[in-house]
């Protein structure tokens, strides 16, 4: 079925922002496997695999609207020196992927494609849940200083 032209745009960007992510929370959670925290490494690798779906949705989603799906475009990535820096750099971009899978909802409404607009709705309450859970590692850092949340990662 051929699609409308802005939604399969939109399509892409959002496919651009999974990509990212993906590499983005790799490299984090190879980063954290490497300094010995393993419960953080698995966590994070969780989050990288939920990504890949999401690309996967994003690019079926694509294909089905005849469009091209252009997977060789990554946005700029903020890869953190350490924990704490990698975790607000996940909040950062999951609260901003947040912002445009609701935007991303408005214009599907506006062109008048549902489907596109649910398969977005659904990722959107899954990167909801990945701001949800890096607020609760920051508070936990907050709350409990670095060195202890870091000693419960190991």
């Amino acid at each position: 079925m051929e699609g409308n032209k802005k939604v399969i745009e939109i399509l892409n960007q959002r496919l651009a922002e999974e990509l990212t992510a993906i590499s983005q929370y790799i490299v984090h959670g190879e980063m954290c496997g490497n300094w010995g925290y393993t419960k953080l490494h698995e966590l994070i690798e969780k989050n990288a695999v939920q990504e890949m779906k999401h690309a996967e949705k994003i690019i079926e989603r694509i294909l089905y609207l005849e469009g091209k799906p252009i997977v060789s475009k990554l946005n700029p990535m903020n890869i953190g020196n350490d924990v704490e820096a990698q975790l607000r750099s996940d909040y950062a971009a999951e609260k901003s992927a947040v912002k445009a899978y609701n935007e991303s909802i408005q214009a599907c409404v506006e062109a008048n494609d549902n489907g596109t607009r649910e398969l977005f709705k659904s990722i959107l309450l899954e990167e909801e849940g990945h701001v949800d859970w890096n607020e609760a590692q920051l508070d936990q850092i907050k709350q409990m200083g670095i060195q202890n949340y870091l000693s419960l990662q190991v």
